[in-house]
Order: structure tokens, then sequence, then C-alpha cells
């Protein structure tokens, strides 16, 4: 935005420099004319600079409300790939929040659709006049990301709409994978970091986001007679669906979140195995590590009771503890 304006300014500063530096030579018919045109290129650099500043703006409320805790992430990020990170957890949560968002399944597979074509015309240099779509535009123009991470993204929360249960672990691995890692890719390219530890790093910590996020929503789901946990791991502890629409929280309930939770951890300390061989400047995409630990460590104080109160809470330090994650520049 600052780079605009700045050229913006430079084409207006060289046309006054000619009209006083030859005043002489210049009829005052010309000079009307001159002057008339630079008043409308400074309207219309406002006017983009307005758009510009309401289309950031709109992704910052959306991302805040929506994912707050990948908002708090994005304002640790580098000044030059801050705009491009909300803009990307935008994007995610456009496509998370559609599952939701409609009441039929029809509705939701032309949303997806829409955002197919948007990333194909991103990639024509031909962004659709929507907030999210153009700062997205802005993102891969600066950044040149990877379109078949955004492509991935779209096709698995596609095949989301299905709205059923996992059938096993391995199956929501995999959505994780295709979801919350491929976007782990797309922040490390804003970050202008490419690295194959690091590419590994972000496939176990979008594995074990998958996971936790899957956790964190039973008891939103549950209340609305929805259980989407892997249905391996609950026939294993016998437990039944309607256990959890009725927020049961016998030990067989809990052993189910205990498997799945361990799980998530997993993830955690496989990507901390490369952490020697990361760059610190992958930090700042992977300070999602720390709200999971939190998560997890909470659950586990709960005794893997995922309807325990205390999990409601949000933690008052965590923004601090982000902030010294961020500052230690690791993850």
């Amino acid at each position: 935005m600052a780079f605009s304006v700045g050229a913006r300014h430079g084409i207006l500063a060289s046309k006054g420099w000619l009209v006083h530096a030859l005043p002489g030579t210049l009829s005052p018919h010309i000079i009307a004319i001159q002057r008339s045109a630079e008043i409308q290129a400074l309207r219309g650099s406002s006017h983009s600079n307005t758009d510009s500043q309401h289309n950031e703006a709109y992704c910052i409320d959306l991302v805040r409300k929506r994912d707050y805790d990948g908002f708090v992430c994005s304002l640790l990020s580098p000044e030059v790939s801050r705009r491009s990170s909300l803009a990307l957890r935008a994007f995610n949560v456009e496509l998370a929040q559609v599952k939701d968002s409609v009441s039929q399944k029809t509705i939701g597979l032309m949303r997806m659709q829409f955002w197919k074509a948007t990333i194909e015309e991103i990639y024509r240099d031909d962004a659709p006049l929507q907030p999210v779509s153009t700062e997205l535009w802005k993102a891969v123009k600066q950044h040149g990301l990877t379109k078949r991470w955004l492509l991935r993204i779209i096709t698995e929360r596609e095949k989301d709409m299905e709205d059923r249960a996992y059938r096993n672990l391995q199956e929501l691995e995999a959505y994780s994978e295709n979801t919350q890692s491929s976007l782990l890719y797309l922040l490390l390219e804003s970050l202008g970091v490419k690295n194959v530890h690091a590419d590994h790093a972000a496939s176990h910590i979008g594995k074990a986001q998958g996971i936790v996020t899957c956790l964190r929503a039973v008891p939103y789901h549950s209340s609305r007679r929805k259980v989407y946990l892997p249905m391996d791991v609950c026939m294993l502890h016998g437990a039944s669906q309607e256990d959890f629409i009725r927020g049961s929280r016998e030990q067989n309930v809990r052993d189910v979140i205990y498997d799945i939770a361990s799980q998530a951890h997993v993830h955690l300390e496989h990507a901390r195995s490369f952490s020697k061989n990361v760059p610190a400047s992958a930090a700042p995409a992977f300070l999602q590590t720390v709200v999971l630990e939190d998560y997890l460590q909470k659950v586990r104080r709960a005794d893997f009771d995922v309807f325990h109160p205390s999990l409601r809470n949000r933690n008052p330090l965590l923004a601090f503890q982000l902030y010294l994650r961020s500052w230690k520049k690791t993850y």
C-alpha cells in the first residue's frame, strides 16, 4: 500500500515540477488542463487508497472475530508479510465457515465453486472486487504464492461438505494436512522461506492443529447433535455418538479424547524434531503451536473431559506467551 501511494505521489510531483519549471512556455489553457488532470489523478488515488484500506480492514475484522488466535499470530508476523498473513487467514475463515453457514449442501458447493473460480481469476491477474479475494490477489502478486495449496484447501473443504464423521484418525490427519498444513505452506512462502525441514515441520503442525480444532469443536457440534470424531477411536472405547451428543463425561468418552489428543501431541513433537534445521525466519508461521500446547495442557488438566467448563476460558496470558515465543524465534 505504501509503495503504490508513494509511486502516485511521485508522478504528481513530476508533473507539478514541469508546470512550475516552464511557466513561460506553457499557455494558460495547457496549464488549466494539466491542473485538472492532477486533481483527477489525486481523486483516483484517494479512492483507490480508501478501497485498499477497506479491504484490509475487512480481513482484519473477519480474522479477529472468527480466528482470534490466528489474528494475534498474524500481528506478530514481520511487517512485510503481515498483511498477506491476514489475507490468507481470512481466506481460510471464509472457507471454514461455509459448512455451518448454509442450510443446504448445494449452496455450500456453489460457494466453493465461486472460490475455485476466484483463484483461477487471481492467477490470471483479474481478481474480483471482493475484499478477501482482492487482498489474496495482492498476496499472490507480492510473494508468488503457490496456486496448488490454495486449490487444495478449497477441494478438501468441498469434500467436507458431506457432513459425516471421520472414519478413522488417518482420515482426520489427511484432512488436516490438506487444509491446515497447506495454509502453513502458504504462510512460509509469504515469509520467503523455502526449506524442506520447515515444510516437514509445517506438515506435522498442521495435522496437530486440525486434530485440536476437531477436539475444541466437540461441545459446539454436540449441541447441534453432530459428531465428527474418528469412528474407529470411538468404537475402540465403546463410545457412541449419543454419548457425545448428551455431553457424557464417562471414562470411555475421556479415553476417546485422550487417544486423539495424544496423536496431536505426537505431531507437535515430530515437528520440533526438525527445529535445529528450520530457519528462524520460519518461526512466525509456527506461532500457532503455542495455542495448541495451551489447549492440550488444559484438556489434560481437565482429565480429558472435553466438556469441562475450564476449556471455554481463554488464557489471559496467551498473547504474552505468543509474543515471548515470537521474540525467541522458536516453536
